[in-house]
């Protein structure tokens, strides 16, 4: 099945133009050796064997920092089929969209070393005519960060055939426009606002080198809303921001995430923690998290009104 990425081409888009020119995506990640034959089917062997050599030559960075750049390189070399989109920033307020037409190769002493074949399709998107959501999630941070949620959206750009009021009507999950309207704004409110909530008081989002590295964390097991550490960087926590209501679905989500963290970041004096904020939960979560003490529910509240004068 297609997959939908968002990838940046250098820091600010600065080697876009030579990958358009050129007909390539590619990627640093701070790992310089060829990994033709170094890829395994499995991200968790990758990130087991390439994670202790980042750390090795970038002894400054944290484990998280590690598996945040292994975990994109697999992606990028391995995960990412032909025929999978892709949108690129040109730095200027646009994207490109380019579809992967080749396999992963290694230009030893070029930017970008690591490096795809694509076809830059004639597709140009706005970043301001995006939905807010898309917007989010294809401004978030990191090299390489999953689309997958947006793909009707994504679809109806490529093909100009379909407005995006059209997919908010037709899409199942949205059951109040007006509260969706709203809610879709809850990731960028609550990033902005974390030192007003309660779990500023022991949480910080993750930052590395000064840069918030935190939200929308890549992963292979998905894409992870929000990832804390603790101010004595003893606690990882693991934040699902869910739209409406959350069922007890949302328990074997978060604990797939959690598992990830514990795996493959967290260090083994760390412990991992949950959190899902949702604006209301049903009876099957609330007995769901009973035998889940490491997971906590949060919810949020909407406030609209008008004041005359």
């Amino acid at each position: 099945m297609k997959q939908y990425y968002r990838l940046m081409l250098g820091q600010g888009s600065i080697h876009a133009p030579v990958c358009f020119a050129e007909n390539f995506i590619g990627v640093d990640l701070g790992i310089d050796q060829n990994l033709t034959g170094q890829l395994p089917e499995q991200w968790q062997q990758f990130n087991k064997a390439f994670i202790p050599i980042y750390l090795a030559k970038h002894p400054g960075k944290t484990k998280i920092g590690a598996g945040l750049a292994c975990g994109g390189l697999w992606t990028f070399a391995k995960g990412i089929n032909k025929g999978d989109v892709l949108l690129c920033p040109d730095g200027t307020g646009f994207y490109r969209v380019a579809e992967v037409e080749g396999d992963y190769y290694y230009i030893s002493g070029d930017i970008l070393p690591h490096r795809r074949k694509v076809k830059w399709l004639p597709t140009t998107i706005a970043k301001e005519a995006m939905s807010e959501a898309l917007k989010n999630s294809a401004g978030s941070i990191g090299t390489i960060s999953s689309l997958a949620s947006h793909a009707n959206e994504l679809e109806a750009f490529i093909s100009e055939g379909k407005g995006l009021l059209s997919i908010i009507a037709s899409d199942p999950v949205v059951e109040d426009p007006f509260a969706f309207a709203m809610e879709k704004h809850l990731e960028s409110f609550l990033i902005a606002n974390w030192q007003q909530t309660e779990l500023a008081n022991d949480f910080a989002i993750f930052e590395e080198d000064g840069e918030l590295k935190g939200q929308q964390y890549s992963t292979d097991a998905g894409i992870i809303d929000i990832l804390a550490v603790s101010k004595d960087g003893k606690r990882l926590l693991v934040v699902e921001l869910k739209r409406g209501r959350a069922t007890d679905v949302v328990v074997g989500q978060i604990l797939r995430y959690m598992g990830y963290v514990k795996e493959q970041i967290a260090e083994s004096d760390q412990t991992v923690e949950g959190v899902i904020i949702a604006l209301e939960d049903d009876p099957k979560l609330r007995w769901a998290l009973i035998s889940v003490p490491a997971i906590s529910f949060y919810r949020y509240l909407i406030s609209f009104k008008l004041v005359k004068g």
